[in-house]
């Protein structure tokens, strides 16, 4: 049984359908990601996740059971829009939200502290919100949404407004939050971090889902239309071929846009005949070149 399972749940206000048929599953040890363009739907569907407002159609399921009160417990949130209190030190602040979950004071104390090592920024237990980074902020705010060792997540935006370094320290968390068998809803529109962390995805578009599953199976649907060609010695013509759409150099490779898979054999056979082949790679779709594709032609 999937700790998550969304049952094709509508959302409508008035006229408007916010949430149109969207059906999803999130197992064990699994970061699901939730993809679309503002007003897509995604919000509407984290707060009908969450139990902040309810689905007019379909069902949630948390472990089989409907959402109730206690359910709370095994819920955590990071929303993208900060709401920690600016002027309430840290370690009062979070103790009492992991309170509200049902933690003890104690455990929560425990908690709150191995979090703060673990992020690099101990010093920071008794000092207010807005004494902190915005990096630091963010920080505090995933703390925040783990403190009471929930098994469901729902990350929006997780990593917004951090440096690189930063970012990878979060990645490292939620990794690890993976690999401890949580269950994570994560959106984002950074579509790397989608390919890196998640297996499975939704695609919305206007309140509906359009593309669903696999990220590995969603690939091999939409045809490979760049080629990269690293030589010895530059190749001329590669313009003039059949199927080329467009040629660019870039300091150590050059990336060619093909019509069609059949035009990479030209291209391989063409640059052989000038150069010796240090790299020559057909490159499958990226995620961020299938959200454009696939929300673009709809929006269209």
């Amino acid at each position: 049984m999937n700790p998550l399972v969304v049952e094709r749940i509508v959302k409508n206000y008035g006229e408007k359908t916010a949430v149109n048929g969207l059906s999803l599953q999130v197992s064990e040890g699994e970061i699901y990601g939730l993809l679309g363009a503002n007003g897509a739907g995604k919000t509407t569907t984290m707060r009908m996740v969450l139990g902040l407002i309810y689905p007019d159609e379909g069902a949630i399921r948390y472990n089989g059971q409907a959402y109730s009160k206690e359910q709370l417990h095994n819920l955590g949130y990071l929303p993208e829009e900060r709401g920690l209190y600016p002027k309430v030190k840290v370690n009062e602040q979070l103790v009492y939200l992991a309170q509200l979950r049902g933690m003890s004071k104690k455990a929560a104390e425990v908690s709150l502290k191995k979090w703060l090592e673990q992020f690099e920024v101990s010093e920071y237990y008794g000092k207010r919100i807005e004494e902190l980074s915005k990096g630091n902020q963010q920080k505090i705010g995933f703390i925040a949404a783990v403190i009471h060792d929930p098994q469901i997540l729902i990350l929006d935006e997780a990593f917004s407004g951090l440096d690189p370094v930063n970012v990878e320290l979060l990645k490292a968390a939620v990794k690890g939050l993976r690999d401890s068998g949580k269950t994570i809803l994560f959106s984002t529109h950074r579509m790397e971090h989608v390919e890196e962390l998640c297996r499975n995805i939704t695609i919305m578009h206007r309140s509906n889902p359009v593309v669903q599953g696999d990220v590995k199976a969603i690939k091999k649907q939409y045809p490979r239309e760049r080629v990269m060609l690293a030589t010895d010695r530059d190749v001329t013509g590669l313009e003039t071929l059949e199927g080329v759409r467009y040629v660019t150099k870039h300091e150590n490779v050059t990336e060619i846009g093909i019509a069609s898979e059949d035009a990479a054999k030209r291209i391989l056979h063409h640059a052989q005949g000038q150069a010796d082949i240090e790299r020559f790679e057909l490159m499958q779709p990226t995620l961020n070149e299938i959200f454009i594709k696939t929300v673009g032609e709809r929006h269209e």
